[in-house]
């Protein structure tokens, strides 16, 4: 914690901690491992530099990181047992019906060919491709704060295809029988686990990776899962006749189809922007009651910048409530951000199966601490209710 925090306040930040760590403390068994599992979120939380190995055992009072190394790598728990417990306690603390469940990707970059996963591969962190891993991740972004509740990383073919490579990474053996399975699916099974503990969500939120994904757009729909993602310009809309790519939609659309609304979830800066919105034809199988709509984002200072979005959603529902799930994608990459810097997200030094899922567990427990800390005293304003309506438009 900062040196200038009043004294009243760490204490209330240690009772919160410590009612925190007392619903996860019986998924570590020995009193031992409870104390490590402990030390290692505060270490977590800690202003430490590099919430490494090295850098942990030091703040936890360690000559050597052998027993940090030892928990993360050979000692006995379920880190999806933590994550459980991490995307209940998100829920209970952060959960809204206008709340969204996010899809997003983190990548770690990496030196070495060793690390589970690495792969020559685009780095968005980078700009360019890198040897890295990469990790898709499930947020939950409501009014209240932005959080990261589950995880999977990505193995790419050539790791599957390895199966002496995987087995020395500690990739389980049923992870290899079900093959390379692409970053969709693992949205999937992320998505699904949340619907399947209750987690309160009125909206899935993705980018192109999963938007032009006509699988995973099968998937939610048939879940009745209302949707916003994010579509390359080249996206075809096959309920129109001819097909037609949304770029050329959009470009035919009137000047009255735009209006200006201001954005800026999660408490980033609010900017404008011109947005516009339309019904699309009913295509077959629509469930009663839902629509499929398009929306376009257009900058005001370059107007050539325009990013598209395909929606499913109930027909009554209210323009403002798919602008702002719309706007939650940059939200999340700012959590993203903040979870790399406040509590590590990136900072380990594990290169097998289980160390990076524990590692990466523990550090969006640790950041979903700091939000639902943060959100039950000042709060946290990421909320677009007082921004104006963005009007129906409709147009062929």
């Amino acid at each position: 914690m900062p040196n200038n925090v009043a004294p009243q306040e760490i204490t209330d930040w240690r009772s919160r901690l410590d009612e925190l760590f007392s619903t996860v403390a019986g998924l570590f068994g020995r009193v031992e491992l409870r104390r490590r599992a402990r030390s290692y979120l505060v270490g977590l939380l800690a202003p430490v530099e590099r919430k490494n190995g090295w850098q942990l055992a030091e703040a936890a009072g360690d000559a050597t990181p052998v027993q940090v190394q030892h928990f993360l790598n050979r000692a006995v728990w379920s880190a999806d047992a933590l994550r459980d417990a991490l995307r209940a306690y998100a829920a209970a603390n952060l959960a809204s019906p206008s709340g969204a469940l996010v899809i997003d990707e983190v990548d770690f970059v990496k030196r070495g060919p060793a690390s589970v996963g690495v792969h020559r591969q685009y780095s968005r962190e980078a700009g360019r491709v890198e040897n890295c891993q990469v990790g898709v991740f499930l947020a939950y972004a409501s009014e209240h704060g932005e959080v990261l509740i589950d995880r999977e990383l990505y193995v790419p073919a050539s790791w599957i295809e390895d199966p002496e490579r995987c087995a020395a990474a500690g990739v389980p053996v049923e992870r290899m029988d079900i093959g390379a399975l692409e970053k969709p699916r693992l949205a999937e099974a992320m998505i699904a686990r949340a619907v399947a503990a209750g987690v309160e969500a009125g909206w899935v939120a993705a980018d192109a990776t999963y938007g032009r994904d006509s699988d995973f757009l099968a998937f939610l729909a048939a879940r009745r899962l209302s949707y916003v993602v994010e579509v390359p310009l080249t996206q075809t809309v096959p309920e129109l006749e001819e097909g037609g790519c949304v770029d050329a939609l959009v470009g035919g659309a009137p000047a009255s189809a735009w209006h200006r609304l201001a954005a800026g979830a999660g408490g980033r800066e609010r900017r404008e922007y011109d947005w516009a919105w339309a019904t699309l034809p009913a295509p077959v199988g629509l469930p009663a009651g839902f629509v499929r709509t398009l929306l376009a984002r257009r900058s005001v200072e370059r107007p050539a910048e325009v990013v598209y979005f395909l929606c499913f959603h109930s027909d009554a529902l209210a323009r403002k409530d798919i602008v702002r799930t719309a706007d939650t994608r940059p939200a999340i990459a700012a959590c993203v951000r903040a979870a790399k810097v406040k509590c590590g997200l990136d900072h380990y030094q594990v290169r097998k199966w289980e160390g990076w899922y524990r590692h990466v567990t523990l550090a969006m427990l640790a950041y979903a601490f700091v939000v639902v800390t943060a959100a039950s005293g000042a709060g946290v304003d990421a909320d677009l209710s007082d921004s104006p309506v963005v009007r129906a438009v409709r147009w062929r």
